[in-house]
């Protein structure tokens, strides 16, 4: 009788195990890593730094299939605040001082970030495209950057949410290095 049920609870535990895997998750983790050695670029630099989210969507990845309802996932915490953070830690250990009001008033926008997949019965293919705006003001001029990531790719079968996850941090951290070693926005600070 013993071997019976722990048999049964075997069973009962692989199937709830192969369940699992199959759900889709409700939301991103977006953590995008960026490694730059500390530095004294922008030391005795001030700037206000504002991270605005601009799409008119928050989601991040839409997952389209004829016939069947839209997939959508969004970010598990505000995309703006994730970019923010990275931004301020980064420049802070370059030097740069945050602080409200100042001269140097910068908006970083998030004009576009999605991937979006086109499921087919056994294929599928992926746009991804992520745009920031960087403008700096300091009353006498201004500086207006546009940084942009695309990718494409496809595959066989399903298309998996870790991979997508995946490539969105990758592209992000990508485009974040981009702006935090931009030579035009260390020479206008």
């Amino acid at each position: 009788m013993p071997l019976i049920s722990f048999k049964f609870v075997a069973l009962a535990f692989l199937l709830v195990s192969i369940f699992s895997c199959g759900t889709t998750p409700t939301h991103l983790i977006v953590s995008p890593q960026v490694y730059l050695a500390p530095s004294n670029l922008l030391a005795n630099k001030v700037v206000d730094i504002t991270v605005v989210d601009m799409r008119t969507s928050t989601h991040i990845i839409q997952i389209l299939e004829k016939d069947e309802a839209a997939v959508i996932l969004s970010a598990e915490l505000r995309l703006e605040d994730t970019i923010q953070d990275l931004l301020v830690s980064h420049w802070q250990r370059q030097g740069l001082v945050f602080t409200n009001p100042t001269e140097n008033n910068m908006v970083v926008t998030i004009e576009k970030a999605i991937i979006s997949v086109e499921q087919e019965s056994v294929t599928y293919t992926t746009q991804s495209e992520i745009i920031i705006k960087v403008t700096i003001d300091n009353d006498k001029q201004t500086l207006t950057s546009s940084f942009k990531k695309r990718a494409y790719s496809d595959g066989a079968l399903q298309a998996d949410i870790a991979v997508l996850e995946r490539e969105f941090n990758q592209h992000l951290s990508a485009l974040l290095k981009q702006i935090l070693i931009s030579k035009d926005i260390e020479k206008f600070l």
